[in-house]
């Protein structure tokens, strides 16, 4: 019995983990849906989704593994 609470512990650890990585794209997107699953109107939540991916979209390609160690400061 405890194993499996342990496991369920780290499923759940790792869902929240993943929910912060991929960040506002997916609170937007889960905003929206439980805005209509309310009968509600969530086309403003939507289109906050997708300025976020356009956003992350434009990051992805400024940033690659080459520029990625070019923010840090160099030593004098």
């Amino acid at each position: 019995m405890t194993e499996y609470i342990v496991v369920v512990a780290l499923v759940a650890v790792a869902a929240i983990a993943v929910y912060q990585y991929l960040g506002q794209v997916v609170r937007a997107q889960t905003a929206a849906m439980a805005r209509e699953l309310a009968g509600e109107d969530g086309s403003a939540q939507s289109r906050a989704a997708q300025a976020a991916v356009r956003k992350a979209a434009g990051q992805a390609s400024v940033r690659t593994l080459k520029s990625y160690t070019g923010n840090a400061v160099a030593a004098p």
